[in-house]
């Protein structure tokens, strides 16, 4: 007499990869790198030591993977936006507030997604941005070296009487803005009186990049600024 035997098939690999990939974030945000043990991540994601070696091979690379698999998304919807407003253009500067929606405004619809984890990424990449970590603000620079170029040489080409130095600075303010905005989600109403309806990324877009936008157009320093 036969059976049939069936087993049943292994769960996929992506699963547990990803299961490992939402720990490290989620502990990431609440612990920073160094805060974070391997212990941990494998506790939170239900995984052993032998898991988190065979996908990444170690923490510096689990840490790269977990920027890559949603900054490599997120700056390429950046840079396809941008090529868009340019071929529209016709080779005419573009309107600096296009650039800088397409930007800043890219990453706020992320911080949006409560559903699938973006919300939570940006808030890791917020809190990269004041954390010292060598490593990761050095691999950050090399993810970021084709998106700042890019959007850096559209600024430049959009307001060609500001000195370059200074547009260089504004950018600058204008990513910490956002990234205070966005770690600072969920904490402001403990600070001033603002109903959690206010702390909504949807509703935050378009007073972030109001205030974005006044930045990069106020005079220069220079321009008889009063202290």
């Amino acid at each position: 007499m036969l059976i049939s035997m069936t087993s049943t098939p292994p769960a996929p690999t992506n699963d547990t990869r990803d299961r490992i990939l939402d720990a490290a974030e989620r502990l990431f945000v609440e612990n920073g790198f160094d805060g974070t043990s391997m212990r941990m991540i494998t506790g939170a994601a239900n995984a052993n030591l032998a898991a988190v070696n065979y996908h990444f091979g170690g923490k510096d690379a689990l840490v790269q993977e977990v920027f890559r698999r949603r900054l490599a998304a997120l700056n390429a919807r950046r840079l396809d936006e941008l090529d868009r407003l340019e071929a529209e253009a016709a080779g005419a500067p573009l309107k600096p507030s296009r650039i800088v929606e397409a930007f800043f405004g890219t990453a706020l619809e992320l911080a949006a997604d409560t559903e699938h984890g973006g919300r939570t990424f940006m808030r890791l990449l917020a809190r990269t941005y004041n954390e010292p970590n060598a490593f990761v603000r050095q691999f950050l620079a090399e993810e970021y070296a084709e998106v700042m170029d890019r959007f850096l040489g559209a600024l430049f080409r959009a307001l060609p009487e500001v000195p370059r130095a200074e547009i260089l600075w504004r950018f600058h303010f204008m990513i910490g803005a956002m990234a205070f905005a966005i770690a600072g989600l969920g904490g402001l109403s403990e600070l001033m009186e603002v109903g959690p309806q206010d702390e909504d990324p949807a509703r935050l877009l378009p007073r972030l990049m109001s205030f974005l936008l006044g930045g990069l157009r106020a005079p220069l320093p220079d321009g008889g600024l009063q202290g």
